[in-house]
């Protein structure tokens, strides 16, 4: 059976949607929680819990050379032979490799993140293992398959007979919830022809067991899930006219209310507090003394309120930072990451501080979180001006500097003088920096027209109005105009239109101490030669993602210099070998040695964390074993589908995952049912939904928050004509089909008949392919269904 994948968190429990898996993660909660990445799907169970290995960091390996296999091992012993062998294995609950966006999360302490830091304090490389199911993960932790359960596991005594118990992380009720429209769970007692729906194998399926034993004449019905299945499952229904009754932890549930506002809580399934705890075996006393001091030390609770002065933010050991959830900050491939994420984890690194990271709605004004005390610092590339200064901030010492500059249709007239701006209209949204530079223009004799956006109206929004010609121009942060001209073909960057403007992050005015020490550290850090490359990197385009399908191939000839690799490891994995070549060229242009600032690396730009999890150590510059792990990953993500879903939009959904993260596409799907599009379909249909997971109207309610919807859009459709390209110039044999491969649809059949001729066109006396856009996915005629082929049966 098919495994849907689910989604774990890193998060706390604060307000706003903290991350919906520790929503059920959590959820599943007091009980058994997760947060680790996707998980190596190898040929068979047993090597599954053998090699599936995970993230031994999320910081990117620096150095070249071949990457190797991981096998796991059997080790009963304590501390000193887990010493002796250099490695500590954690085991955490087969899950999504992304976890939710943390909206409101001290994003240092996920059970991930906890384990990573107690890897470091015991100068030991960590591996993360999976389990299914928390019963699992129990036995492998006393076969000696691993040695910590590192997840949000109820203390029970039946397991501290079992395992060795650490001290608790959290205490936490369990609760029923469902959707608003769900029964009334108000009362335990009172609940009558119902169904709960609970994780298998865990403590909240007992309870769910208990209360249909102690309740016997209410028809009481329980159903147990896997995690991955359970999780889906309840994003689709909560907010729906039949939504699902699950058990989970109170604290988790009060963040899921959160969660487009459609989660119902009702009476307590516990009548005592629950302790939640990590595991080790049941004689490694010394390990669970170190975790337990661990634990101590590090474990701290962000304060609901406090003084946002250095002393107090140093005695709460926690820094809270306020920022928008979109560029600055957001999910990628797996890795939270953006310019100041990155920069504020970095200042809290270096003062010995927890960060709790604050993401406030796209209307909320940063400025209010500091004049109320609910943040330290906020930012996301702000712009310094004075209106803001009059609002009572100050700001730190510029992060970068930019101009602005116009953005138009190509169609209309260029912009390309201050003069060519006379009788244009330019839409910006109420209150941003642009109005002040708009105004300036206007009082030095620019005849320009200012039209205020619609106040619901996003940048998103503005932007693809003046592509699809609703508007007429609109200013942008100049280092952004040309991504923005890059990731939207109608539009061009025309004239600068200000001076260079800082931004900067803001702090409370007077806070003085505080403000000195982010000044010292941001001059410090961006004085540094490959730190200064690192912010520049966030404001280029992606010139690999963002060029067009064309491909230096000749009829006849081979497709790569690695056609071999790609046909070894598309056999293996039942891929067809030139679409691994066409992701190939899409990802690296054929170079090996590729590595991306977030730290892809080689030809298949795989994550470092993402390979370990298919069973592969070290850096990936070796041929081999990038495309090895690429394709390993591919098929992997394919799996994550429901079987029903035709084989070529199973494989779409898992180009546009391996780009940009298995939680964005399912924010998108679950999207385009909302947006009554098709959510089974990429082309047209998801694909819109994905774009729109960029607008804060539409991320802001998404599970794993803003996404660069425009990049996997563009990364599907690149491949796909590309992969069109190459079906004509060379033979795809494949063997040992597991799935049906993707039909071959006529461009112009609304009702997709299989056709045998080629709709794309290759030009060979060019250096690339030119083709049509694709809007169904193709296969040769070659490959088509027979009355004798294996998939037509």
């Amino acid at each position: 059976m098919n495994k849907s994948q689910t989604e774990r968190r890193h998060c706390s429990t604060n307000y706003y949607s903290c991350l919906f898996i520790t929503v059920l993660a959590l959820l599943i909660g007091a009980c058994d929680r997760q947060e680790r990445e996707e998980t190596a799907r190898d040929e068979q169970v047993a090597e599954e819990r053998q090699t599936e290995s995970a993230e031994v960091s999320e910081q990117r390996t620096e150095s070249s050379g071949a990457s190797k296999k991981f096998s796991n091992y059997q080790e009963t012993g304590d501390l000193a032979d887990i010493e002796k062998r250099g490695i500590i294995r954690f085991v955490q609950l087969y899950e999504d490799p992304n976890g939710a966006l943390a909206r409101s999360a001290i994003v240092s302490q996920s059970n991930t993140q906890l384990a990573k830091r107690l890897a470091a304090k015991l100068g030991l490389t960590p591996y993360f293992l999976v389990a299914e199911t928390p019963q699992q993960g129990i036995e492998m932790i006393i076969n000696g398959e691993a040695d910590v359960f590192a997840e949000s596991l109820e203390a029970t005594e039946e397991r501290s007979k079992l395992l060795g118990l650490t001290e608790p992380l959290q205490r936490t009720q369990r609760v029923l919830v469902t959707g608003k429209k769900g029964p009334d769970i108000s009362s335990v007692k009172q609940l009558k022809n119902v169904e709960l729906t609970v994780l298998k194998d865990s403590t909240l399926s007992e309870a769910a067991k208990q209360i249909a034993a102690e309740n016997a004449s209410s028809n009481i019905t329980v159903r147990e899930l896997p995690m991955d299945e359970l999780t889906g499952e309840l994003l689709e229904s909560i907010d729906g006219s039949d939504p699902i009754i699950t058990i989970m932890a109170e604290r988790t549930a009060e963040t899921l209310e959160g969660f487009q506002g459609e989660a119902k809580i009702g009476d307590k399934v516990s009548d005592e507090p629950v302790a939640i705890v990590w595991a080790v075996r049941k004689d490694a006393n010394n390990l669970r003394t170190r975790i337990n001091n661990f634990l101590i030390d590090t474990l701290v609770k962000a304060p609901p309120q406090r003084e946002a002065d250095w002393k107090s933010i140093k005695e709460s050991g926690v820094l809270r930072f306020a920022t928008y959830n979109g560029p600055g900050y957001f999910i990628w491939k797996g890795v939270l990451t953006g310019l100041d994420y990155e920069l504020a984890s970095k200042f809290a690194e270096e003062n010995d501080l927890e960060l709790q990271i604050i993401a406030v709605p796209d209307k909320k004004d940063l400025t209010d979180l500091l004049k109320t005390g609910q943040a330290d610092i906020a930012g996301a590339s702000t712009t310094i001006t004075e209106s803001r200064r009059k609002q009572g901030v100050d700001f730190t010492t510029p992060i970068l500097e930019t101009t602005q500059t116009v953005l138009s249709n190509k169609k209309s007239p260029p912009i390309n003088t201050l003069q060519d701006l006379n009788g244009r209209t330019l839409t910006l949204r109420s209150g941003s920096a642009f109005i002040e530079t708009a105004n300036t223009l206007r009082q030095s004799g620019v005849d320009v027209k200012v039209e205020v956006a619609p106040e619901d109206a996003s940048f998103g929004d503005i932007i693809k109005g003046v592509a699809s010609g609703e508007f007429d121009a609109t200013l942008e942060d100049t280092n952004l105009a040309a991504i923005q001209a890059a990731l939207y073909p109608e539009l061009v960057a025309g004239a600068v239109v200000s001076d260079p403007l800082p931004q900067a992050w803001m702090v409370e005015r007077d806070n003085n101490t505080l403000l000195e020490k982010v000044d010292q550290f941001l001059e410090e850090f961006l004085g540094v030669k490959k730190n200064r490359a690192m912010v520049d990197n966030y404001y280029k385009p992606n010139k690999q993602l963002l060029k067009r399908a064309e491909a230096p191939v000749m009829p006849g000839g081979e497709l790569s210099p690695y056609d071999k690799l790609a046909k070894k490891f598309a056999l293996k994995h039942n891929l067809d070998w030139r679409l691994v070549v066409a992701q190939m060229w899409q990802e690296s242009n054929f170079d090996p040695k590729a590595e991306s600032h977030m730290g892809a690396q080689g030809l298949m730009q795989v994550m470092p964390r993402t390979a370990q999890e298919m069973g592969f150590d070290g850096p990936l510059f070796d041929p081999e074993h990038s495309v090895h792990a690429g394709t390993k990953y591919l098929d992997w993500v394919r799996e994550r589908f429901e079987d029903e879903l035709p084989a070529d939009e199973k494989l779409w959904f898992a180009l546009a995952a391996y780009n940009a993260g298995i939680g964005h596409l399912r924010d998108a799907r679950l999207l385009a049912k909302k947006l009554n599009l098709d959510p089974n379909q990429w082309f047209d249909n998801v694909e819109v939904a994905m774009l729109k997971l960029s607008e804060p109207r539409y991320f802001e309610k998404a599970r794993y928050g803003y996404a660069r919807g425009a990049e996997p859009v563009q990364y599907v459709k690149n491949i796909s004509n590309l992969y069109r390209a190459y079906t004509d110039m060379a033979s795809g044999d494949i063997a040992r089909l597991r799935h049906p491969l993707p039909g071959y649809f006529s461009e112009a059949s609304p009702g997709r008949s299989l056709i045998t001729g080629v709709t794309g066109q290759f030009c060979p006396q060019q250096s690339g392919a030119t083709l049509f856009p694709p809007r169904h996915s193709v296969l040769p005629s070659s490959l088509l269904p027979t009355a004798a082929s294996p998939w037509s049966q």
